[in-house]
């Protein structure tokens, strides 16, 4: 789908053939009017990270809505989303998602979110040393990191790009407290994946890449209504950084916790959340499995659904959740439809290398998929 809006006098110019880059477009970002080549099939978030600037964004695949923005000027192509990232009446409204737009001509794009979401915390590049790899359950392994700089403040939620020699850059959330001297992350090995069986191999003394923080999917300490954290497999990395910090900021408000896997030998960290509840004082964590017994332990069914059972308003809370797509799109539209205003749901979208390899090779959307 293309999305055009009328250039004013001022802003009107052709594709800009200065950009350096064979049928680049050039474009404009507000706050700050930072101009940045994009080249052609690249989108507007892409190309604003490639040049070093955090846009704010989660997902990078039109299903979570952080990248929001307005087109100013210009015209793109949006590539697939869903319709809870950018509804029908959003896009007639000249709104677009970064992650989604490929520029047509060179564009003015304005983000809409207020000074809270923008980046605080300085892009980091440097070395991290590896300090341990724990085993976590049957396929999730616990790396934990020292970066040379020393230790990294970041909002907890946020993510970080790892790069090992010779491979692919991926993206992982921190699962530590902010400004702690070790780096933590929960990194699921994935079928054929190059990389995370890589990662899994990693031994202490080993150097990778390190470069963040990134992601605007994090807590919002001046919130005070209730929250609700749902975490699907290793999702529960940027959940557990959560949890962790609203306790150590006395953020007293009610907190639901879900945690959403296959089965009892996929669920791990309980314990610690536990502990963290227990220092909250009406923080409960209920965990959800989806190929469970029924009559075990714990709670069977999708997590979604628990979640609709337990809670069927959800007017006045703040949602932050991480996990697979599937988990991801079912929760939004619970949550939206108990009554969560879209600005209070903050998501983390954990995508395989093929799913994340489909979602960038998707075709301009003409219908918003669901």
């Amino acid at each position: 789908m293309s999305i055009d809006r009328t250039q004013t006098a001022a802003l009107a110019k052709g594709p800009n053939e200065d950009a350096g880059l064979p049928g680049a477009a050039m474009a404009t970002l507000v706050p700050g009017l930072r101009k940045i080549a994009v080249a052609s099939g690249q989108t507007l978030l892409a190309a604003a990270l490639d040049a070093g600037i955090d846009y704010p964004h989660g997902c990078k695949a039109g299903r979570c809505g952080n990248c929001k923005s307005r087109l100013v000027s210009g015209k793109v192509d949006l590539l697939e989303h869903t319709r809870f990232a950018l509804s029908a009446e959003e896009r007639e409204a000249g709104l677009i998602l970064a992650c989604r737009a490929l520029p047509k001509s060179d564009v003015t794009v304005a983000w809409l979110g207020d000074e809270e979401t923008l980046p605080a915390h300085p892009l980091v590049r440097t070395e991290a040393e590896v300090v341990s790899v724990e085993e976590a359950t049957h396929d999730i392994r616990i790396l934990r990191l020292r970066p040379k700089c020393g230790p990294m403040m970041f909002s907890a939620g946020q993510y970080a790009t790892l790069t090992l020699p010779g491979l692919p850059p991926r993206d992982y959330s921190m699962a530590n407290r902010p400004g702690e001297g070790i780096l933590e992350f929960h990194v699921r090995l994935v079928s054929k994946g190059r990389i995370s069986a890589a990662v899994h191999r990693l031994a202490p003394g080993d150097l990778l890449e390190f470069e963040g923080p990134r992601g605007s999917a994090y807590l919002r300490p001046g919130h005070t209504g209730p929250i609700l954290a749902v975490a699907g497999g290793s999702g529960l990395a940027p959940v557990q950084a959560i949890l962790a910090s609203l306790v150590d900021l006395g953020m007293r408000q009610p907190v639901r916790v879900y945690l959403g896997v296959r089965e009892e030998r996929d669920l791990y960290g309980l314990e610690a959340l536990q502990a963290l509840g227990r220092r909250h004082g009406d923080m409960q964590v209920t965990p959800v499995l989806s190929m469970g017994r029924p009559g075990g332990r714990h709670r069977t069914g999708f997590v979604h659904e628990a979640v609709r059972a337990d809670l069927p308003a959800l007017k006045g809370w703040c949602c932050y959740t991480a996990g697979p797509p599937v988990m991801i799109d079912a929760l939004t539209e619970t949550a939206l439809a108990a009554g969560l205003r879209r600005s209070d749901l903050h998501a983390d979208v954990f995508f395989t290398p093929e799913e994340r390899s489909g979602q960038d090779g998707g075709k301009p959307a003409g219908d918003v998929i669901p």
